[in-house]
C-alpha cells in the first residue's frame, strides 16, 4: 500500500531522506541528486523566510521552462510555507501583470530569457524582489559559463531588462545557508494557486491545498500500484513543471518514489528532445497527443532503444486512435490514456496498466465519486452521455477571491462540475466525449469534434485536424474543419469523400479549410477557441 502524506512538506522530506544518493533530475547533461536538491531547496526556503521575509501564506510567483532551477525552487517555496504561483515563461506582459496581481504574489522567480516581459510590467504589481536565473545556473563552473556566454552573446536569446529590485539565483545560494525554521502546516493549508481558464476567458487561481495534491499522489500510487518501482524509474519530463498534470506527474509522483526526471525545456525542439534521453533507460513518458504525433514522424526517435520503456501516460488534451496505434508500432509501449483538470489537482481517471482500454481515460481513481448529469443536474443512467461530475479528496478548495466563480462549478456537497460531456460504461471505465463548450449542434443533433477530429486523422495524408461549429442557415450549425496536410496534394473532395464514407451526414464538414498550423496552447493542445475566434472576425469582415 502506497505511503499517504497529510502535507506537501513530509512528502518531500521523505523523498531526500529515503533516496539522498540517487539522481533526481538531468538537464542538458547535468543531473542532481536528491541530496544535492535537498541543500538547494533549503538555501532557497532560508532565504524567502529570512532574507526576504515573506510569512506562511504569501505568495511566491515561479516563470521557468524545465530547467533544474524549477524545483530547487519549487520545494523550497514549499518547506517554507510560501503559496507558489507558476507561471507560464511565454506569456505576454499583460498576462503576467494579471496573474501577479490577482494572485498578489511578493516575489518572482524568473529565467532571465523571458524575463523583459515582466520587467515591463512589474511595477504595475504587488511583487517586491525578483530573482532572476540564467539557463545554466546550476550546472558546474566552466560548463555554466559556456552555455550562459552562448546563450547571451552568441545565440542572443535574452532581451535586455532592468527591475527596480532583483537580486541573482546564484548570489541567494553562495551566501544563504541550508537551515531555515520549518513551519507547521495543516491538510487544508493552500499550497498552490494554479492559473486555469485563460483559453475560455480570465484566468481563475484553482486554490489546491496540501490535501488535495498530497491525496492525488496517494490515488496515482494507489490505482497504479505495479507502475511505480521505486528508485527505478526514468521519467521523460516534456510536458511543462508550469502545468499542473506535469508538475503533479513528475514533481510529486516521481519525486516521492525516488524517480530520475529527465527536463526537457523545449520540447519542440526534437532533435534535443532526442539528445536528453538517448541511452537514459527510460521507463515513463508523460506526454500528449500533438507532441506524440509529431515525435511518430521523426525518424531519430523512431531509432531510439525502447526496450525499458514500460507505459506512455497521454492527458492533457483526447488521444486520437491513429496517433495512439503508431505511437505503439513505433515504442512498443502501452499507452495509458488519463483525465484530470487544473481544479482536481489534476487526476481524475486513469486506465490501470493490467487492462488498459484504448480511447477511454480509464477508472476513477480510489475515493474519487463521479457522476453524469443532464442540463437540470439530473444524474443519469449509466451509458448515457452527460456533463460529468467529481467528488474526491483532489477536487480544490475554490478559486482564489472568486466566490461566485466558485459556486459556478462547486456544489455545497462538494461536486465539481467539469464542463466536459462523458459517459460512464458498464464496465465502469470513462469515455469523454467532448467538452461542453464545443459540442456543435447539427439540427438538433449533438456533433463532437473529438470523434471527427478522431477519425479524420486516420487519413494517411493529414498530420492534425480540428472541427468547430459555425453559425448554419439550414442546420442552425454545420462542421467546419481545419486540416494541416501531410501530403501537399490532398484536396478537399478528397476530404469529402473520406468523410462520408466514415462519418454520417450531419457529422460531415461542411466547410474545409487547410492550413499551415493549428493554434496550440504552449502545451500544445489545439485551441478549438481561437479557430472559432478567426472565423467570426473573417464573417464579420
Amino acid at each position: 500500500m502506497a505511503q499517504r502524506f497529510e502535507t506537501l512538506d513530509k512528502l518531500i522530506d521523505y523523498a531526500f531522506e529515503e533516496f539522498a544518493d540517487l539522481p533526481a533530475f538531468t538537464c542538458m547533461g547535468h543531473t542532481l541528486s536528491f541530496r544535492e536538491v535537498d541543500d538547494l531547496s533549503a538555501r532557497v526556503a532560508n532565504f524567502l523566510l529570512n532574507d526576504l521575509g515573506l510569512e506562511r501564506g504569501d505568495r511566491l510567483a515561479i516563470q521557468m521552462p524545465n530547467i533544474l532551477q524549477f524545483p530547487v525552487v519549487l520545494y523550497g517555496a514549499v518547506r517554507a510555507g510560501i503559496v507558489v504561483v507558476n507561471v507560464n515563461p511565454l506569456y505576454t506582459p499583460r498576462e503576467i501583470e494579471h496573474q501577479l496581481k490577482d494572485s498578489g504574489a511578493k516575489a518572482l522567480f524568473v529565467l532571465s530569457n523571458v524575463a523583459a516581459n515582466a520587467a515591463s510590467i512589474i511595477a504595475n504589481t504587488d511583487v517586491k524582489t525578483v530573482i532572476t536565473t540564467d539557463l545554466a545556473d546550476l550546472h558546474p563552473g566552466l560548463k555554466r559559463v559556456l552555455i550562459n556566454f552562448v546563450v547571451k552573446k552568441i545565440k542572443k536569446l535574452v532581451p535586455e531588462f532592468q527591475f527596480p529590485s532583483s537580486v541573482k539565483l546564484r548570489d541567494v545560494l553562495n551566501k544563504t545557508a541550508p537551515t531555515f525554521s520549518r513551519p507547521e502546516f495543516k491538510s487544508d493549508d493552500i499550497v498552490v494557486l494554479q492559473y486555469t481558464g485563460g483559453t475560455t476567458g480570465v484566468a481563475k487561481g484553482a486554490m489546491l491545498t496540501h490535501g488535495n495534491l498530497s491525496a492525488n499522489v496517494w490515488q496515482m500510487l494507489t490505482h497504479m500500484p505495479n507502475l511505480f518501482e521505486k528508485g527505478k524509474e526514468v521519467w521523460v519530463a516534456c510536458l511543462p513543471f508550469y502545468h499542473i498534470y506535469a508538475f503533479n506527474m513528475h514533481g510529486l509522483v516521481a519525486f516521492s518514489t525516488g524517480g530520475h526526471n529527465i527536463l526537457i525545456p523545449n520540447p519542440r525542439d526534437l532533435d534535443a528532445l532526442v539528445k536528453a534521453i538517448d541511452g537514459q533507460g527510460m521507463t515513463i513518458f508523460i506526454c500528449i497527443n500533438t507532441l506524440m504525433n509529431a515525435l511518430n514522424r521523426f525518424e531519430p526517435f523512431k531509432a531510439l532503444d525502447f526496450s525499458s520503456l514500460k507505459v506512455t501516460t497521454a492527458g492533457g488534451m483526447a488521444l486520437t486512435e491513429d496517433v495512439a496505434r503508431v505511437w505503439q508500432e513505433v515504442t512498443g509501449s502501452k499507452i495509458s490514456e488519463g483525465y484530470g483538470l487544473t481544479e482536481t489537482s489534476p487526476v481524475v481517471s486513469g486506465n490501470p496498466l493490467e487492462n488498459i482500454q484504448i480511447g477511454t481515460i480509464g477508472k476513477p481513481l480510489p475515493e474519487t465519486e463521479v457522476k453524469v448529469v443532464d442540463e437540470n443536474g439530473k444524474s443519469l443512467a449509466i451509458g448515457e452521455v452527460g456533463e460529468l461530475c467529481v467528488r474526491g479528496p483532489q477536487v480544490m478548495k475554490g478559486y482564489w477571491q472568486k466566490p461566485q466563480e466558485t459556486a459556478k462549478v462547486l456544489s455545497d456537497e462538494g461536486w465539481l462540475c467539469t464542463g466536459d460531456m462523458a459517459v460512464i460504461r458498464e464496465d465502469g471505465y470513462l469515455k469523454i466525449v467532448d467538452r461542453k463548450k464545443d459540442m456543435i449542434l447539427v439540427s438538433g443533433f449533438n456533433v463532437y469534434p473529438n470523434e471527427i477530429e478522431d477519425i479524420v486523422c486516420t487519413h494517411p495524408d493529414i498530420f492534425e485536424a480540428a472541427a468547430i461549429g459555425v453559425p448554419d442557415a439550414e442546420s442552425g450549425e454545420a462542421v467546419k474543419l481545419f486540416i494541416v496536410k501531410d501530403k501537399p496534394s490532398l484536396t478537399e473532395d478528397e476530404v469529402y469523400a473520406f468523410c462520408k464514407e466514415h462519418l454520417t451526414g450531419y457529422k460531415r464538414p461542411k466547410y474545409i479549410e487547410f492550413r499551415d498550423s493549428l493554434p496550440k496552447t504552449n502545451v500544445g493542445k489545439i485551441l478549438r477557441k481561437d479557430l472559432r475566434s478567426n472565423t467570426e472576425t473573417d464573417a464579420a469582415a
